[in-house]
């Protein structure tokens, strides 16, 4: 048996169909972050048939499975996918649409799982043809903080040992099927989570003098905080502050209300910055509540981390993508982008590749973004995802990466 570009494809395509049906299973089945005991116990046992060996419950509904080639203690790397669904009721009206009301894969976790489990039976069927171990971590909670990254690593997901590297893709609806994208270095963004709460004093309507008004106060506020970006960063550092939420403990046409809250996120790629921006959004949102006559608690959850793609192993990637797939335009460069992964995790503390499987069809009308009640994929994908991924882990395991 020789590994070659077209034979791992071939393999791909052999198990497209069954790819595609554990993909629709996952899609009509989906379960919300930390809940994806169901979701869980499919993966194992698809890993259970395989016989790939594999643990089960690892911070929370994670699964971890191990296929070793040749001499498995020669080199390790490891391979992501996430589980969880979102709370978005689907549009959609394909036969394997969710059968959970207001539960859906609106972002691809069904197709990160499919494909992954693809991989897996295509490096289990050609294990005595390649040397080392390739770790499968099956993760639950990336729509959620803390996140399911951050609570398997704490689980000890990357010790003893720790893998060389890790690599996890993301579907990408503007990106057709069958072509991928990536980006060395910098690539999405930290996130954190805004809370508001501006207590002021209510009243009737026809008499604001006599009261505080948290809703004028709330909108001097949501105008103000948007001075942090465009006058308090540096135009180089890309940042972003939405707030996206605004509701009131009451109020009517003729009542003022006691308190508003907001809720917002923001989202930068430099660490000193993102903390002084907290601050910054402290002190302003509360003194100028003060200043009015009201108060502010501010709340500030610490979401995701930055992700960054280690370089020399994504220029690595690209080459070895550009094998598989081919030179004609398949590997795309993407910009940065100010969504955000918990991938990241990982790439804080370990050299990883996350990148992007193109999924979108226009001439199909398959174009509908990620976080929508009409996205869906080509499922085409499906039989890209899995061949690349594997075709990726023999090419790493055989090549020397260096270590920083």
């Amino acid at each position: 048996m020789s590994l070659t570009p077209a034979y791992i494809s071939g393999l791909a395509k052999k198990i497209h169909p069954e790819t595609v049906a554990i993909r629709r299973h996952l899609h009509q089945h989906p379960e919300l972050s930390f809940q994806e005991e169901q979701t869980a116990a499919y993966v194992a046992s698809r890993l259970e048939a395989l016989g790939i060996s594999h643990k089960k419950n690892v911070a929370g509904h994670g699964v971890i499975g191990w296929i070793k080639g040749r001499n498995p203690e020669k080199r390790l790397i490891a391979l992501r996918a996430d589980m969880d669904a979102l709370p978005i009721m689907e549009e959609n009206e394909a036969p394997y649409c969710s059968q959970r009301p207001g539960v859906m894969h609106a972002c691809g976790h069904d197709v990160h799982t499919a494909s992954l489990l693809g991989t897996a039976q295509i490096l289990q069927e050609t294990r005595s043809e390649w040397e080392g171990t390739v770790q499968l971590i099956f993760q639950p909670g990336e729509e959620l903080l803390p996140g399911g990254a951050s609570l398997m690593i704490a689980e000890g997901v990357l010790d003893n040992p720790r893998p060389e590297l890790i690599l996890g893709q993301h579907v990408h609806p503007s990106l057709e099927a069958g072509r991928i994208g990536l980006r060395p270095g910098m690539f999405m963004a930290s996130s954190d989570e805004i809370y508001l709460t501006i207590t002021g004093k209510g009243g009737h309507g026809a008499t604001p003098h006599e009261c505080v008004d948290p809703i004028l106060i709330a909108s001097h506020i949501v105008v103000a905080l948007q001075q942090i970006v465009s006058r308090r960063a540096d135009p180089t550092t890309p940042s972003v502050l939405t707030l996206g939420k605004i509701e009131s403990s009451g109020g009517a046409t003729n009542v003022i209300p006691n308190q508003v809250s907001i809720m917002g996120t923001f989202r930068t790629m430099d660490e000193a910055w993102r903390q002084k921006a907290h601050q910054l959004i402290s002190t302003m949102a509360t003194k100028m509540a003060e200043g009015m006559g009201g108060k502010c608690q501010v709340r500030i959850v610490n979401g995701y981390p930055f992700l960054v793609n280690e370089e020399n192993l994504t220029e690595m990637v690209r080459t070895f993508a550009r094998e598989y797939l081919g030179e004609e335009g398949q590997v795309v460069e993407l910009p940065m982008r100010m969504s955000a992964e918990d991938f990241a995790y990982y790439s804080q503390i370990m050299p990883a590749c996350f990148y992007r499987l193109g999924t979108g069809n226009p001439a199909r009308g398959i174009t509908a973004p990620v976080h929508t009640p009409t996205f869906d994929i080509d499922e085409a994908a499906l039989e890209t995802g899995p061949g690349l991924m594997a075709w990726l882990a023999i090419r790493l395991l055989k090549n020397e990466f260096g270590r920083h």
